[in-house]
């Protein structure tokens, strides 16, 4: 059923299945961007935003790199490409903002993710966080998180208080592979935070619903958006045009119907509280025997030789096989002989570690763990404890989209929001 919807994108615009409905008020959003960096859907989902940024009031683009080599150049480049599409927007809407107001609220964020403690010094990007959440608005500062939460961790933890006025929507699954430490200081020290963590359900836009990351190929380049301005141009160098846009279902979230309440249907996903918030912690290296969900926070506390050095730094490192490679993770020295890291798997999996160091009488191990399939699991006593409004991925299995957990919550509207999104391509085709 499903995949036969995904095929009607590329036939005439004017049949459509669903009906998108009304927003309550234009949503006050900045966006968290890991943008120039390793995996370029950042790029196709800043394209998108700014082709209906006439729906929004965008009021900050940071640049927050938790991984690669992100910054705000690419996003004053997608800005420059915006630029030069405008006047054939503005032929359909007055509502479209100035290249300049946008290049004004750019800012750059934290480059790299943070240490065990979860937070470091202020950035740019952390102090226009706090700023704009303290503007005198009625409205939520929806802050879209397409990467990392380093910004947003540091901005909380600068000033607690803007809690308050912010709605966060966060695209996890591997980002919180990346962002693992900064995650586990939210959940700790803000556990009523109003946040929809979105591990897996965002997968159901692009995947091939077996497993993440594996994009659907589809002809939407060559029937909307070839031809279509300087934006269309751009699009092609990214997956060669196929469309991922994992980030994008946050735009979508905020263009169907009200987002104050997650547990509705909607073009980014219905979501469901969750009360807890995944985390095992090992006092030993890990074997088989041992069970942990899917994008849990998993912290190993290792007992090694006292060392001088500053607490917080990196002194050993988590290796883990990746395709003929290896990621390699930091692990922190916490003082008094005390070794700790902590890490998030993004997929269900046998995971296979080794720890390693250069200190002399580290305690260099193997390790293995088995990943389940479904967020955030079976309950443990080390669970982060989460507040009334913390929400996620829906577990009904009828809900998941092949292997993946909520997909099928934002895969059903894929048609839809495809052919809405190719009228706008034809804007930029008059």
């Amino acid at each position: 059923m499903f995949r036969a919807l995904i095929c009607i994108c590329f036939f005439p615009l004017s049949f459509s299945l669903f009906a998108q409905k009304p927003v309550p008020e234009k949503p006050r959003v900045l966006i968290s961007t890991d943008i120039g960096g390793t995996d370029p859907d950042d790029n196709q989902s800043l394209a998108h935003l700014l082709m209906y940024s006439d729906l929004f009031d965008i009021e900050g683009l940071v640049s927050s790199p938790s991984y690669g080599t992100g910054s705000t150049s690419e996003i004053f480049r997608m800005i420059d490409l915006y630029e030069k599409d405008l006047p054939k927007l503005q032929k359909h809407s007055s509502e479209f903002p100035k290249p300049d107001d946008l290049r004004k609220v750019t800012k750059q964020g934290r480059k790299g993710n943070a240490p065990f403690a979860g937070v470091t010094s202020s950035t740019e990007g952390s102090d226009w966080i706090i700023h704009t959440a303290k503007k005198e608005d009625e409205r939520a500062l929806w802050v879209l998180v397409w990467g990392g939460l380093e910004d947003v961790s540091q901005a909380l933890h600068d000033a607690p208080e803007i809690q308050k006025n912010i709605r966060v929507y966060w695209i996890g699954g591997p980002n919180k592979k990346w962002s693992a430490n900064s995650y586990a200081y939210i959940a700790a020290n803000f556990p009523k935070l109003w946040m929809i963590e979105v591990n897996s359900s965002y997968y159901g836009f692009f995947s091939d619903n077996q497993a993440p990351d594996v994009i659907q190929t589809t002809n939407y380049f060559e029937k909307h958006i070839q031809g279509a301005g300087h934006l269309g141009a751009d699009f092609k160098k990214y997956y060669d045009g196929e469309i991922k846009m994992g980030d994008t279902p946050s735009l979508l979230y905020l263009m169907d119907g009200d987002p104050t309440n997650p547990l509705r249907e909607s073009w980014g996903g219905s979501f469901e509280k969750i009360s807890r918030s995944a985390r095992l912690v090992f006092d030993r290296t890990s074997t088989l025997s041992d069970t942990v969900a899917f994008c849990a926070i998993i912290e190993f506390r290792l007992k090694g030789p006292e060392i001088n050095a500053k607490p917080d730094s990196a002194v050993f490192w988590m290796e883990v096989p990746y395709g003929n490679s290896k990621q390699i993770w930091p692990g922190y020295y916490l003082g008094d002989g005390k070794y700790s890291i902590k890490y998030s798997p993004k997929q269900a999996e046998t995971l296979t570690f080794h720890f390693t160091s250069p200190v002399p009488g580290f305690p260099e191990s193997d390790g293995q763990l088995v990943v389940s399939n479904l967020w955030p699991g079976k309950a443990n006593p080390t669970d982060y404890l989460l507040g009334e409004n913390w929400y996620s991925d829906r577990s009904n299995p009828a809900l998941f989209d092949g292997k993946l957990q909520g997909g099928k919550t934002v895969q059903r509207w894929r048609n839809e929001v495809l052919l809405d999104w190719a009228k706008r391509w034809h804007w930029l085709r008059e």
